[in-house]
């Protein structure tokens, strides 16, 4: 890995971040840019945590799959069988395995394709009023669906929202306590969790993006302070990367269940597969050069990647994580020409 380049454009791009790369236990490129704090003038360092907008999905899937393995969900059946759906337009031959896989046909919260915006989301219901999973209900549950299930893959944030209340009414925990029990504590992620993201804690990079006119606007009330199932963990480079080996390496789940959460499930086209949370890169023969989630909210963009090789041991794993929803793209795309 020609590390020089990737440094070239970290300068360039007054990157305001971190990046971690990791073989094994040797540490390939590592970068720590920019500010945590612009009122504290608090540094990024490489122990600073972010928020980590879609890539708390992956968190998620871990969870259903556990219960999965408890004997507690089973993804082909009905979500109506494990929440109050009663009165919602989500289709009751909508499968735990639709969800999963981003192939339940139901509509999302703010369908971008479509031209709807969260900007107008938030001008109707006000952010901040989200505290719950439940609150995230109202927003998506009345809306016609896209298609019906496991007709085609449609990306939406509302799946992961229903998979995070089954969670609830399994577990009988709130969904936020659940992955602090359940997938943080387990895997030793000390630096991961939910924070209130307008508390301004030290050591959590505070977000924000630069308008037209070159003025900085936090992202503070953007979007619910909290984070829940969809998007909004705040963790580190070195907890994501945790993450990424006990995934491989059957830390989370059993072997069986491992190898599901670490494939292809759904083929999207011929070069991008869907499977429990995570996306693959396939290459013309099928084979799977890489699992990746990449996530981008107001003030965050990032992306967690295993790139595979010949061995397990030569499997590398990427986190690059941005405080701005511009500042991750430009070296995510620059590791991976290399890698």
């Amino acid at each position: 890995m020609d590390t020089e380049s990737v440094a070239r454009v970290i300068e360039a791009t007054d990157f305001s971040g971190v990046v971690l790369v990791k073989r094994g236990d040797e540490t390939l490129f590592e970068a720590a840019r920019g500010l945590a704090s612009r009122e504290r003038d608090e540094p990024i360092t490489l122990d600073t945590r972010f928020d980590t907008a879609s890539i708390t999905k992956l968190f998620t899937a871990a969870a259903v799959l556990q219960q999965v393995d408890a004997g507690h969900i089973d993804l082909d059946e009905s979500i109506h069988e494990y929440v109050d759906l009663d009165g919602t337009t989500i289709r009751r031959d909508v499968q735990l395995l639709h969800l999963l896989t981003h192939t339940s046909g139901i509509a999302d919260d703010a369908d971008e394709t479509a031209g709807e915006s969260y900007d107008d989301l938030w001008a109707e219901r006000p952010a901040s009023s989200i505290r719950e999973t439940a609150d995230l209900l109202p927003l998506f549950a009345d809306k016609e669906p896209l298609a019906a299930p496991g007709e085609e893959a449609n990306y939406v944030n509302a799946g992961y929202v229903l998979l995070g209340l089954a969670l609830e009414g399994v577990t009988g925990l709130p969904y936020r306590q659940l992955i602090e029990q359940q997938v943080f504590a387990l895997l030793g992620m000390d630096h991961s969790g939910f924070v209130d993201r307008r508390t301004g804690e030290p050591g959590l990079a505070e977000g924000g993006d630069v308008d037209d006119d070159g003025v900085w606007h936090s992202n503070a009330d953007a979007f619910p302070p909290l984070g829940g199932p969809d998007a909004g963990a705040q963790s580190t480079a070195a907890d994501l990367i945790t993450f990424l080996r006990a995934a491989r390496d059957a830390k989370i789940l059993t072997a069986e269940l491992t190898e599901e959460f670490t494939s292809p499930q759904i083929e999207v086209d011929e070069e991008i597969s869907y499977g429990f949370g995570f996306e693959f890169d396939v290459d013309e023969d099928g084979q799977v050069r890489s699992m990746y989630l990449d996530g981008v909210n107001p003030g965050a963009s990032g992306i967690v990647r295993t790139y595979f090789g010949p061995t397990a041991a030569d499997a590398i794993d990427v986190v690059v994580l941005s405080n701005s929803e511009d500042g991750a793209w430009d070296v995510i795309r620059a590791i991976d020409a290399e890698l």
